[in-house]
């Protein structure tokens, strides 16, 4: 299987390459992406998903690098996954306030900042566990992005992509809806804890080089 992460440039690199204008208004994102990741679609292997934590004493120690899984429908929300690994079920499921289209464009155009804030408790336990996040992009106020359970649908999406490690493109559905298809891109973050209160995750570029292009940091304030 093709990996985007044997060539020199990195993933938001090669879509700020492609113009967005009026004059691409006929081709759809997806398109743009297709022709700019060479775009495949993944079978669905044969093997099991692996069960979901059960609780704090089932959560995996994450290491300062993770695998991130964002996928959604190209006018639904988009979510994020944290995995331990490519193979492993997500830590963190978290479903966007925004649509994976405006996401699509919004790396387009340049370095993307995603802030999930919300309140701090007395009696607060793990971060991951925090159900509504305020949610930022780039400054701007984009509504409230929820945690939520990794549901039959969602194993069956990482059950498509647990052989890739860095890439991006578009799944096999049954029927294409009125949300249009269902897209993908995984990468490796680099992970930072601040506190219990704070943490960050920085897509790591293929080659090695430069700096994060998209960043996301969870919040308790």
């Amino acid at each position: 299987m093709e990996q985007v992460g044997t060539e020199s440039t990195s993933i938001v690199g090669k879509l700020a390459l492609v113009p967005m204008g009026r004059s691409h208004k006929p081709k759809r994102i997806v398109k743009i992406i297709r022709s700019v990741f060479n775009a495949f679609t993944v079978p669905v292997p044969s093997c099991r998903w692996l069960s979901m934590p059960g609780g704090p004493s089932d959560w995996p120690k994450l290491g300062s690098r993770v695998t991130g899984t964002l996928f959604g429908y190209r006018k639904g929300h988009v979510h994020f996954a944290v995995q331990e690994y490519p193979k492993s079920p997500p830590v963190l499921l978290i479903e966007f306030a925004i649509a994976t289209n405006f996401l699509v464009k919004e790396m387009a155009s340049g370095l993307v900042r995603i802030a999930l804030e919300c309140e701090r408790a007395v009696n607060r336990g793990r971060l991951y566990q925090e159900p509504i996040w305020t949610m930022y992009c780039n400054g701007k106020k984009n509504g409230y992005a929820m945690k939520r359970s990794c549901s039959t649908t969602d194993e069956k999406i990482f059950e498509m992509v647990q052989a890739v490690s860095m890439g991006a493109g578009v799944l096999p559905t049954d029927v294409e809806g009125p949300d249009g298809e269902l897209m993908y891109m995984r990468a490796s973050f680099e992970r930072v804890v601040g506190s219990r209160d704070s943490e960050a995750f920085y897509m790591m570029n293929p080659d090695g080089t430069g700096g994060p292009e998209l960043s996301i940091f969870l919040l308790r304030i």
